[in-house]
């Protein structure tokens, strides 16, 4: 654990929400928030080592033009002043984006991904980049360029990946929320591990545009913050359709802009889930192997949802063509975005990244239409289930935090994985259905680690996912326990 004195300020546990409103009102100014966020940084990143590059010059100038409209009286969007690192496998203009590789140390993109784009429209001061796996690939960040970002909650054990160091430094004070991208469970795994919220919205909430690949749907990007309100508040300036993205879905953002994700506005903790009907199986009844305290902590949800008046059930769907699903279309994507560089620097990146590319060279035009059938009998099943039950729950992650200095799990419930996608089922899984599915804090276990449960809705509810996922948060308060640092 990180045994020093940090640096701690009455900004430091607020929510977004919270500082934007302090902001807007001129009770804090973007350049104190901006300062106050660089100050946590300097005190827990050393531990932690979340935040990977910086930008304190251009984010300072950045946060007295925030100032300067703000006395000015000028419209402000709904995150205006607030400080926030983003992904480094995101593209932001000006700013080093390496994706974990030492091939792109040198790479700065001269535009914004959408997400970024939407994001500082809205007003968000951008301050730096935070780590993530090489290439993005593993729940486990780690790379050689930069090292292994560590759990806040036991600077021993992993804090997840790929959006590992965005989740860290949520959980650490660093910043209330921010952005991640999520194809096996890089939001959802690290939400687990350092207990906060991570969502990955439904295939095109937040598309993806030129120019970058417009089709592709497994890859999704989405957002982690300490409370469900300010993932419904970062979801509202980031979702949208798009020009150059065919696969958007039509509803704006502002469908995520409701009432009831304001403090002010709830009504008593848990109404919202009476009535629902909610399948329950911590391991989907039995599809994949847990971690016999993990499946005990999950399973405990199950009375907060009975005792808040929703019909809970252990009816779960057939998603047993979900793996095929996954690993075709994810082996295929690696293809599509690495073949060039494991052509030329295969001696330079990561064994799981070799492998994973050169599993989608190697696919056959048979493997494809079946990846592509197994896609529909899915789909088929999703609807056929959503139309009784208004909720899947099981568990976000299989473990517990473990050992930061292995790459991954080589065995869960005693059961020994074959490669290193095994470990993460119970999130890939979940992809591959296209659904929008939310990782909440559970519990901990008997070390104080964090454990997390994983919320499921029908493709395209993510608003009413949202609401009921803020219901279990109100009714738990797990979130509210932060790491001791």
């Amino acid at each position: 654990m990180i045994s020093r004195v940090t640096y701690e300020s009455e900004l430091t546990w607020l929510s977004t929400r919270e500082l934007a409103a302090r902001i807007a009102v001129g009770e804090v100014s973007a350049r104190e928030a901006l300062a106050d966020h660089l100050a946590r940084t300097d005190s827990v990143n050393p531990a932690l080592n979340a935040i990977v590059t910086r930008d304190d010059e251009r984010a300072f100038d950045r946060a007295d033009r925030a100032d300067a409209r703000q006395a000015a009286g000028e419209p402000l969007g709904a995150l205006h002043g607030v400080p926030m690192t983003h992904k480094d496998s995101t593209d932001v203009s000006g700013l080093r984006t390496t994706r974990g590789s030492a091939l792109l140390l040198d790479n700065v993109p001269d535009r914004d991904a959408l997400i970024i784009a939407r994001l500082r429209a809205a007003g968000v001061v951008t301050s730096g980049k935070s780590n993530v796996p090489e290439f993005t690939a593993g729940s486990h960040t780690f790379n050689r360029v930069f090292g292994t970002t560590v759990n806040p909650f036991d600077t021993t054990r992993s804090a997840g990946g790929s959006s590992g160091g965005a989740a860290a430094a949520i959980a650490a004070g660093i910043q209330a929320s921010g952005d991640g991208s999520d194809m096996g469970g890089s939001l959802r795994t690290p939400a687990s591990f350092t207990n906060i919220v991570g969502m990955r919205p439904t295939n095109g909430r937040i598309p993806h545009a030129l120019p970058a690949n417009p089709w592709e749907w497994l890859a999704q990007p989405g957002f982690m913050a300490r409370t469900v309100g300010d993932v419904a508040l970062l979801m509202s300036v980031a979702c949208g359709p798009a020009a150059g993205a065919p696969l958007s879905m039509p509803e704006p953002g502002s469908v995520f802009d409701r009432a009831e994700f304001t403090p002010s506005s709830r009504h008593e903790a848990g109404a919202g889930l009476a009535g629902l009907r909610i399948g329950f199986s911590s391991d989907l009844n039995g599809l994949f192997p847990i971690d016999s305290e993990v499946d005990a902590i999950v399973r405990t949800a199950a009375g907060v949802f009975t005792s808040a008046g929703a019909r809970v059930d252990d009816d779960v769907p057939n998603l047993r063509d979900a793996d095929e699903v996954f690993r075709v279309t994810r082996a295929y994507d690696f293809a599509a975005d690495y073949r060039a560089l494991v052509r030329e620097h295969r001696d330079e990146i990561k064994d799981a990244v070799v492998w994973n590319t050169e599993m989608g060279l190697a696919l056959t035009v048979d493997e494809l239409l079946s990846a592509d059938e197994a896609r529909s009998r899915l789909a088929a099943r999703i609807d056929a289930y959503f139309a009784t039950h208004d909720l899947l729950v099981l568990t976000a992650a299989q473990v517990a935090p473990f050992d930061a200095r292995i790459e991954y799990p080589r065995e869960v419930g005693g059961a020994r994985l074959g490669d290193y996608l095994e470990w993460m089922r119970a999130s890939t899984i979940i992809s591959a259905t296209g659904c929008p599915a939310v990782s909440m804090p559970a519990g901990f276990t008997a070390d104080g680690l964090p454990v997390g449960l994983q919320m499921v809705a029908a493709p395209g509810r993510d608003v009413d996912l949202l609401l009921a996922a803020q219901e279990f948060e109100e009714l738990t308060k797990h979130h509210r326990r932060h790491p001791v640092l």
